[in-house]
């Protein structure tokens, strides 16, 4: 019996797939290294959180391009703060400095339906809500007295808490 090469009927990863795709349409829109966009949370730090590459342009003469990046209304000023220290860890993964300027966008360059990028921002902690007095808790409790469902009883309490909180403030 002939045995297989596992290697050559093996699986392959997602990547390797997919690589050739993303590196033509990387291309395509400037990006050269196809690692800039693929491992852009890396590279970025936590200014992957507040802007996303969208355009890599280079000049007609002199030597660098012009890297843009998408961000929110909010957040612009913080990444525009930060333009310089992304241009340098950009230019650590191109391995020279392609990247002599870094423009800051809260449009996408390309339109709409393509820049649609959500930004995930750290929400603010809430405060507890403070425990209902304890006359609106018996007040609550005499409103849902006569029902049998115990689980039904409990949502009507609540309820009547909630409704109760709100009138008295």
């Amino acid at each position: 019996m002939k045995r297989r090469n596992t290697t050559t009927y093996g699986f392959k990863s997602a990547s390797k797939l997919l690589e050739d795709r993303i590196r033509q349409a990387g291309e395509s829109r400037g990006f050269a290294a196809t690692r800039l966009l693929t491992h852009w949370d890396e590279i970025a730090g936590d200014l992957a959180r507040m802007a996303r590459p969208v355009d890599v342009k280079f000049g007609r003469q002199g030597f660098g391009a012009t890297l843009t990046v998408l961000t929110t209304g909010p957040l612009a000023p913080m990444v525009e703060m930060q333009k310089e220290v992304l241009r340098q860890k950009v230019n650590a993964v191109y391995g020279y400095n392609a990247i002599s300027r870094v423009r800051v966008t809260q449009t996408a360059a390309t339109g709409f339906a393509e820049g649609q990028v959500s930004f995930e921002t750290r929400d603010a902690p809430q405060a507890e809500p403070s425990p209902p007095r304890p006359e609106i808790v018996a007040q609550a409790r005499d409103v849902a007295h006569g029902v049998g469902d115990q689980g039904l009883r409990s949502a009507l309490e609540a309820l009547a808490q909630n409704v109760l909180s709100k009138q008295d403030k």
